[in-house]
């Protein structure tokens, strides 16, 4: 059986996904989560990520800032707290277009976690080295 634990949010290491786009990870399949994977990433006025989707359902809620959502080609203004639920295997994205930081909790509904780029349909483990902002070529 897992063991519990604290994260401190201050404490844990910061990935840098490039185009101003930060992420850190909190709970994961390292503390023995098998069917959990959640994190915050935080995005500088005018970043993105690639359209992308992913192996398992996620949910993502806006801590801070104001986003756009792109949820299979259609787009949602959405504020603090503005919460949204992804099926697996959907296209989507979220962008920061203000002048502001934007911050999300992202959660997903498994321990081993993939991302798919759109633009170029290469897969890549989430949060290892190639899982950028950007999509990586094939």
């Amino acid at each position: 059986m897992p063991e519990s634990h604290i994260l401190r949010y201050q404490e844990l290491p910061v990935v840098d996904r490039g185009t101003g786009v930060k992420t850190r990870l909190l709970v994961s399949r390292r503390l023995g989560a098998e069917n959990l994977t959640s994190g915050i990433t935080t995005f500088e006025p005018g970043s993105k990520i690639a359209r992308h989707w992913h192996n398992c359902a996620e949910s993502v809620v806006i801590l801070e800032g104001e986003a756009v959502c792109e949820i299979d080609g259609q787009l949602h203004r959405m504020s603090r707290y503005d919460t949204t639920f992804v099926p697996a295997n959907v296209p989507h994205r979220f962008l920061n277009e203000s002048d502001k930081p934007m911050a999300i909790l992202w959660t997903y509904a498994a321990g081993y976690v993939t991302r798919t780029f759109a633009d170029t349909g290469v897969t890549v483990e989430h949060l290892s080295e190639n899982d950028k902002a950007t999509a990586p070529t094939a």
